[in-house]
């Protein structure tokens, strides 16, 4: 006796299975449950790993079905497909064939007396054993691939290609501990023998699973009964794939997302049968122990900032060795090259020249965390002061100088530093390294170019005198994922933003002239909102979730275009003493604190907005100040301040649930509000002077307040 694909499938949920797991209908159909149709089923449930829960609850029949398949995924033996940088390892196709012919013997026990499923189950086994059927081209050919997102051009995505660290060279899973290589003396084809050199399954209850040396039912216990992950951390492979996503659903468990709310740092879990895509999820790194958003310098011995292998390159000139130098020219054109890198000694620069005039890079983020393809590259706990140097750099990843990793300090004066490709920022900062900038002359002129730059696992940076100029889309002047400072400095971005903080982290500016011209240009941030001054979380990893801190005190602060301030999906502390506040687009908002689309990964659309704690000392600001339903600012006017303007909530634009005390407004003594408008708070504590001038304040128990 033979189960029908159909009786197997009715059991299991029939049709609504069918369109949630977005099989092909031949599934359903026919008198028998074949190899290559039995594998393109369990493909579809590995993708949807919530409907195993649900296939487990269905009685008897889907108990057994359900303990079978995650017999086959938990082991390794038995997983249908690994690819990892063009290798792929062989389906354990004559193990696969019993173990998948029991398990639709096991399932007639719901068809027929017991007796007979038993029997029926051993006729399938030996005409499985005796002659598998033929995988069409398509389930023989299909591979699952890890990728990360790198970037984005509406639908089109370019992933760069994940492999795992624990794969070696030739393509060979690790050896064993003993040295004897994975399956040595075996037949490649087939899986290990159990202890007693039984295969799995055999003499044992037609109606039980096999059992864990424990007892505990293969997969049993596991946090939402999902696959388990593949060991070891993943790595950039160095290649990559640009796919377009216009009509491929991303599934994240049940939810199901299109190609535009991806993100920058995204992992995509891919199962491809050649150039054809047949199923995408947005998953997490597998054996990365750190939630995905969670970045900062990485603890239990990871690579600061979320578990990526270091990869620096080359380098055409290397200092190890505790040393003076200078009057010295270094050049480099190679790729992945740094120009000069000293690696944990002790160095003093002085008149030196350094120029990366060519050389590509193969993989930007490990230029933009690592320092791959830099000009200068302090590494390792090196210890470097730079005097009177010249650094030029028109190499794309090509940043000028970069301090990397916990211990290493770089201290550079009267310093020229000229970069013109993209992704080339003028000093950068990652991995917990510090940096220390007096009177730079820093510019730079490509897209994603701050001219004071930090990446993935921060660190500190100090800034005193000097100009920072960027003229490149999405570079900021200052781009934080650190602690940064900078005073008595002249801060310029011709079309970006000025300033830009990303989650826990912070700028402080002491009698800085600040100014950002940002437009609203393709695949940018302005894309979301146009701004000056931006703070926000990304979801990337780039930076650790957490309270952003903003400061400034004296100097002056202009946005040319849009909205003075902007912040979304973070904690923000915000301070401002003494500042002179320009805003010459009459159309922006002074602050807007709001959620965001999510169409750049921003957390989740209706829950992501911005919790504000803003005190001004001494400050005259003016302007229309905005707060959307999901978001909340607390703002106080102490030590005589002077608002003229408005402040207002209005609804979340995706229809997220309100949170209460979205607007609390506390004007101390000696301070002054004067309105421009009708205004809108939840909570008005005043100890100081209002000027309604003909307008009106309604509270959020109905209140309304006029002169």
């Amino acid at each position: 006796m033979t189960l029908s694909a159909g009786q197997l499938w009715e059991a299991l949920g029939g049709s609504s299975l069918q369109t949630a797991l977005t099989c092909p209908s031949s599934l359903c159909k026919g008198t028998s449950l074949t190899l290559s149709q039995s594998k393109l089923f369990s493909f579809a449930l590995y993708e949807k790993p919530a409907l195993l829960s649900r296939i487990q609850n269905r009685g008897d029949r889907g108990k057994v079905f359900y303990s079978f398949f995650k017999l086959i995924l938990n082991n390794g033996r038995y997983t249908f497909l690994i690819k990892s940088n063009e290798r792929k390892y062989p389906i354990m196709k004559k193990t696969l064939s019993l173990i998948l012919a029991l398990l639709l013997g096991i399932s007639l026990l719901g068809c027929s007396n017991s007796s007979q499923n038993t029997s029926s189950g051993a006729d399938a086994a030996g005409a499985s054993a005796a002659s598998e059927p033929t995988a069409t081209p398509e389930e023989a050919n299909a591979e699952r691939i890890y990728g990360r997102v790198s970037s984005l051009n509406g639908t089109s995505v370019t992933l760069a290609l994940l492999e795992s660290s624990q794969e070696q060279e030739n393509g060979k899973p690790p050896a064993k501990p003993d040295g004897q290589a994975s399956g040595e003396g075996q037949n490649d084809m087939e899986p290990p023998q159990m202890p007693d050199g039984q295969m799995p399954g055999e003499g044992q209850s037609g109606s039980e699973p096999p059992q864990m040396p424990d007892g505990q039912i293969p997969g049993e216990g596991q946090k939402g009964n999902e696959p388990p992950k593949m060991p070891g951390a993943m790595t950039d492979t160095g290649e990559t794939m640009v796919l377009n996503l216009q009509e491929t659903a991303i599934y994240e468990g049940e939810v199901q997302h299109s190609a535009d709310e991806l993100a920058e740092g995204d992992i995509l879990l891919l199962t491809m049968s050649g150039d054809q895509l047949l199923f995408a999820e947005r998953t997490e790194i597998p054996g990365d122990p750190q939630p995905m958003g969670q970045g900062g310098p990485g603890d239990n011995g990871q690579v600061p900032g979320g578990g990526n292998q270091v990869n620096q390159g080359t380098s055409a000139n290397t200092l190890s060795e505790d040393t003076s130098v200078s009057g010295e020219t270094y050049t480099s054109v190679g790729d992945d090259e740094n120009v000069l890198r000293i690696h944990g000694a002790i160095v003093s620069l002085s008149n030196i020249t350094v120029d990366k005039s060519a050389g590509a890079s193969s993989n930007a983020e490990q230029g933009d965390f690592y320092g791959m393809n830099t000009a200068l590259l302090a590494t390792d706990g090196a210890q470097v002061t730079i005097e009177n140097a010249i650094v030029t750099s028109s190499a794309q990843n090509g940043n000028g100088i970069f301090s990397y990793g916990s211990g290493t300090s770089v201290t550079v004066k009267d310093t020229s530093i000229t970069t013109t490709a993209d992704n080339s920022g003028g000093i950068q900062t990652t991995g917990g390294g510090a940096t220390y900038a007096e009177n730079l002359t820093v510019s730079t002129a490509g897209n994603s170019s701050a001219a004071i730059r930090s990446d993935r696992g921060g660190g500190t940076v100090q800034v005193s005198g000097g100009s920072y100029e960027s003229s490149g889309y999405n570079s900021p002047a200052v781009y934080s994922t650190a602690a940064i400072s900078v005073e008595n400095a002249l801060l310029t971005a011709h079309n970006s933003e000025a300033l830009v903080i990303e989650g826990k982290n912070s700028i402080a500016l002491t009698n800085c002239t600040v100014s950002g011209s940002m437009g609203a240009q393709t695949s940018a941030s302005g894309s979301e909102n146009v701004h000056a001054v931006m703070i926000y979380q990304s979801m990337s990893g780039d930076a650790e979730i957490g309270t952003s801190s903003f400061s400034m005190t004296g100097g002056s602060l202009t946005g040319k275009v849009g909205d003075l301030f902007y912040i979304t999906n973070t904690h923000c502390l915000l301070e401002l003493s003494g500042v002179t506040l320009i805003q010459e687009d009459a159309s922006g908002a002074l602050m807007r604190i709001c959620g965001n689309s999510a169409s750049r990964g921003w957390g989740t659309a209706g829950s992501n907005g911005a919790q504000v704690e803003c005190t001004l000392r001494g400050q005259t600001l003016s302007g229309n100040i905005l707060v959307d339903t999901i978001s909340s600012l607390t703002l106080d006017l102490t030590e005589n301040s002077d608002f003229t303007g408005t402040l207002n909530i209005y609804e979340n634009a995706q229809g997220g649930t309100p949170v209460s005390g979205n607007i609390t407004l506390t004007i101390e003594e000696g301070s002054t509000w004067t309105l421009t408008g009708d205004c809108t708070l939840s909570t008005l504590i005043n100890y100081g002077t209002i000027h309604f001038n003909g307008f009106t304040i309604t509270l959020a128990d109905g209140t309304v307040l006029a002169g």
